[in-house]
């Protein structure tokens, strides 16, 4: 079974091998990426090929709608390790234009336990109702929707006692929020990254 995917993945390790001898061999040895990627688990928003990074270069965690909550056990355990152990320079939140956790957690559908995961990004809707509204076209407003959820999870992100830690002991941090559209390729920098403590609390959205 899945024989294609086997056959797949024995010619791309081929194909670095051909390309760099040693290829694997330096990623046997170590990891020590100076970025963490915060994205969502989307199929077509592949982390190390958006920002062409080779696998060793990016730490990535993925959950649906691109989340940062504060009570998630395994956000919590991958930023720790990326802060404390890794000690990543850089930490990107990067959602996605169309994003289908966005869409889902205001459509007003019923659809079972992820309707709880997405409780955050109604939240988010619900706070900024009047600028949401404002907005006619429906995917120009859940687009508006997808940049105010990065916002939040960077402001999350830069909150937390992880990243306060670091900060207080000099560790060099930077939390960006991105947003990726699958519909030409690109990544939109928000704008919003935070460098310190200091920067933490200026206005991102709550």
């Amino acid at each position: 079974m899945l024989d294609h995917l086997k056959a797949n993945n024995r010619a791309w390790a081929e194909r670095k091998i051909a390309a760099d001898a040693g290829f694997f061999h330096r990623l046997e040895s170590q990891q020590a990426p100076e970025y963490l990627w915060i994205g969502c688990s989307d199929s077509r928003v592949p982390a190390n090929e958006i920002v062409d990074l080779d696998p060793g270069e990016l730490f990535v965690h993925r959950n649906v709608a691109n989340l940062a909550p504060p009570q998630d056990a395994n956000y919590l355990s991958v930023l720790q390790f990326a802060v404390d152990v890794i000690k990543v320079k850089h930490i990107m939140v990067v959602g996605h234009y169309g994003c289908g956790g966005v869409s889902a957690a205001v459509d007003g559908k019923r659809r079972g336990l992820v309707d709880h995961w997405l409780h955050p990004i109604r939240e988010i809707a619900h706070e900024h109702h009047h600028e949401l509204e404002a907005i006619p076209d429906v995917r120009v407003r859940l687009d508006r929707l997808c940049e105010l959820n990065v916002m939040r999870q960077v402001r999350n992100v830069s909150h937390d006692v992880f990243v306060q830690d670091a900060w207080a002991r000099g560790q060099e941090i930077h939390v960006h929020g991105w947003v990726y559209s699958i519909a030409n390729g690109l990544v939109t920098d928000l704008n919003v990254t935070v460098s310190g403590p200091d920067e933490a609390s200026y206005s991102l959205p709550r």
